[in-house]
């Protein structure tokens, strides 16, 4: 994978569990940037096949990849910053996504880990059934795509510093509760 510039764009993807959602609303949070939820953008007709149990094809996947593209060209072109979730599990699908500004963060982990964060989850229309077929699917980020990959395995808050540190956005980061500007909002400051 290659290192971008500071992005404009981050695209938090990953399987299903993973917690795109989650870490993208903390660090947009942090950053005060643009959050765009990807599922928001799916048609009525994906959502429905996966309330089904139902993996979704390509031809599903092109108009929703669309909407995204649109989104993240709009603040790209704008010069403003956003974060936006989507799962982009191959690299065809990036390839419709990215461009100049644009920085993939992959979550990612092992599908046991995965599988139980799944069965954590409450009102979420991705069925666990369709983990197999989502992990089935993925396509490690390459060399000369813009992206980083971050281990699911610690607290969401983690993962977000993280992301901060190695994409060089520290330094735009807001501080959270107490002032301090480390992973854990929760602890007391020394």
């Amino acid at each position: 994978m290659t290192q971008a510039t500071k992005p404009i764009v981050l695209v938090i993807m990953g399987v299903s569990g993973t917690g795109k959602s989650t870490v993208a609303g903390l660090l947009a949070g942090r950053l005060g940037w643009d959050l765009e939820e990807g599922d928001d953008l799916h048609p009525p007709a994906n959502v429905t096949k996966m309330h089904a149990g139902e993996p979704l094809t390509d031809e599903d996947r092109w108009p929703w990849l669309a909407k995204i593209a649109a989104w993240i060209r709009e603040h790209t072109e704008a010069g403003r910053p956003g974060i936006v979730t989507c799962s982009a599990l191959k690299r065809s699908y990036r390839d419709v996504l990215g461009g100049p500004g644009v920085t993939f963060v992959h979550l990612a982990g092992s599908k046991e880990l995965i599988a139980d964060l799944l069965t954590k989850r409450f009102d979420h229309f991705m069925p666990a059934s369709l983990l197999d077929s989502q992990f089935a699917t993925l396509e490690a980020l390459a060399d000369d795509e813009a992206g980083i990959v971050v281990d699911v395995d610690q607290k969401p808050a983690d993962e977000v510093q993280e992301i901060l540190d190695r994409l060089g956005l520290t330094g735009l980061a807001r501080t959270v509760e107490g002032g301090q500007t480390g992973s854990d909002p929760a602890a007391p400051s020394a």
